[in-house]
C-alpha cells in the first residue's frame, strides 16, 4: 500500500485530525494503513541511537498505530499523530506528534516528537514539519509547546530551535528540555 491508499484510514481521535500543509510537505493524520510504508521509512537502527529500542517490524507498527488512532484513554489528553509526506516524491518520510494536556489553570501544553526516515535526513523536512506542527498547535490554542531532545543530537537542537523552542536548565530522562516562551494570557 502507498502513502495516498492509506489515507482512506483516517479514523482518528487526534488533536487536530486534518492535513497540514507546508511549501513541500502534506502532514497526514496518521492511519493504521500508514504502517507497511512506515516500517521501511523506520527502519534503519540508527534512528533509535538517541532514544533508544530497535525499529518495529510492519505488525508492530499496525499494532502502535491501531493504539495511537484509537486516541489517548486520559480525557484529559489529546493525542495528535502524523505521518509527514514529501509531496514531489508522494512518499512518507517520518512522523510527527504531539500530546496535549490542559492543566488546571486551564493552560494547554504539547509534548512534541518528530522522526524523518535516514534517506531523507539531511533535507530540511523534520525542521519544516516541526515549524508546521508548532504553528498548528499555536493556533488551537496551546500556550505552551515542549520537546525533549538528546544533549549530543544537534540536528534535532536545530529543528526545535527552528520552530521556536528554547532549551532549558530542566533535564528529562537524560534529554534537554526545550520550550516555547510561554503565551500572555489575555
Amino acid at each position: 500500500m502507498n502513502s495516498r491508499d492509506a489515507d482512506a484510514d483516517t479514523d482518528t481521535d487526534t488533536a487536530s485530525a486534518s492535513v497540514i500543509r507546508t511549501d513541500r510537505l502534506d502532514l497526514v493524520p496518521l492511519a493504521v494503513g500508514h504502517s507497511e510504508e512506515m516500517a521501511g521509512v523506520l527502519a534503519d537502527p540508527d534512528l533509535h541511537t538517541f532514544t533508544g529500542g530497535a525499529p518495529l517490524t510492519g505488525p508492530e507498527l499496525r499494532e502502535r498505530y491501531a493504539r495511537l488512532a484509537a486516541g489517548s484513554p486520559d480525557p484529559a489528553v489529546t493525542w495528535g499523530n502524523w505521518v509527514v509526506r514529501l509531496r514531489d516524491e508522494g512518499s512518507l518520510t517520518g512522523t510527527v506528534q504531539a500530546t496535549v494536556t490542559t492543566g488546571a489553570d486551564g493552560l494547554r501544553t504539547a509534548e512534541v516528537a518528530w522522526v524523518v526516515g535516514t534517506a531523507w535526513q539531511g533535507r530540511g523536512i523534520a525542521g519544516e514539519a516541526a515549524r508546521a506542527l508548532v504553528t498548528r498547535l499555536r493556533q488551537d490554542g496551546v500556550d505552551t509547546v515542549i520537546a525533549h531532545v538528546h544533549p549530543d543530537h544537534k540536528a534535532s537542537a536545530a529543528v526545535a530551535a527552528g520552530a521556536g523552542l528554547e532549551p532549558t536548565d530542566e533535564p528529562h530522562d537524560g534529554e534537554i528540555r526545550w520550550r516555547t516562551p510561554a503565551r500572555p494570557r489575555t
